[in-house]
């Protein structure tokens, strides 16, 4: 497993706001306990609210969302589009402009987010990663306001290619990485997919409505 894709699956063990041993996550992930302290030691350094010390577990104390302020998602999308493009340029001076620009963005949000652009953001994710994320995001965003189902094509764990279909739920900003909560038919189960990872996303004829076990509401009554 990608080191990425392992501190985001902690991320997603921690959300729940429960103390979580660090025993416990490494069986989950299948890594050491040594590889936990160090990969928990990343998260904090970078910015994301976790409080915990070895030998007692692990927990978030707040929630790693963004809420809405001035600006709509689609020009916060349009801003991470622009500065991700830019930051893949060969212009040093522009990525250099790109990185601080993202400063000055965090710099204005609330304490509830994640901090530091230089921590979070570009410690983790590589600008290009946010590339490949923002091509779906229309479709998605359409879905989740139309009560549509989606067919995703998606780059599981292991490098693996797998098509399963939603009910997209509710979408999330991570710092440049944007996540898709949804009921997965597939595994009949919610399933949160970083959006940078879906190959395909395709509108279904097939519409759907809550129902008992399957609302976001059922998932974190908080979102």
């Amino acid at each position: 497993m990608r080191r990425t894709d392992r501190l985001f699956d902690i991320i997603q063990i921690l959300r729940d706001g429960r103390l979580h041993r660090a025993q416990d996550m490494a069986d989950t992930l299948e890594v050491s306990v040594r590889t936990i302290y160090r990969d928990m030691d990343t998260l904090v350094a970078s910015g994301v609210p976790v409080q915990g010390e070895r030998g007692v577990g692990y927990m978030i104390t707040q929630a790693i969302s963004l809420p809405p302020l001035t600006l709509t998602v689609e020009e916060l999308e349009a801003l991470n589009l622009g500065m991700a493009i830019v930051a893949e340029a060969a212009d040093a001076a522009l990525k250099s402009a790109a990185i601080s620009l993202a400063d000055k963005i965090d710099a204005v949000l609330p304490e509830r987010t994640v901090a530091d652009a230089d921590k979070w953001k570009f410690a983790v994710y590589p600008f290009a990663d946010a590339v490949r994320g923002f091509g779906q995001m229309p479709t998605l965003r359409a879905a989740i306001r139309a009560r549509q189902k989606l067919r995703l094509t998606y780059h599981s764990k292991g490098d693996r290619i797998t098509t399963r279909t939603i009910r997209p739920l509710h979408m999330e900003y991570w710092g440049r990485v944007w996540t898709l909560t949804a009921w997965c038919e597939k595994r009949n189960d919610f399933r949160v997919f970083r959006v940078d990872l879906i190959q395909t996303a395709e509108a279904l004829p097939e519409m759907f409505v809550d129902e008992p076990g399957k609302s976001l509401a059922d998932y974190d009554p908080n979102l």
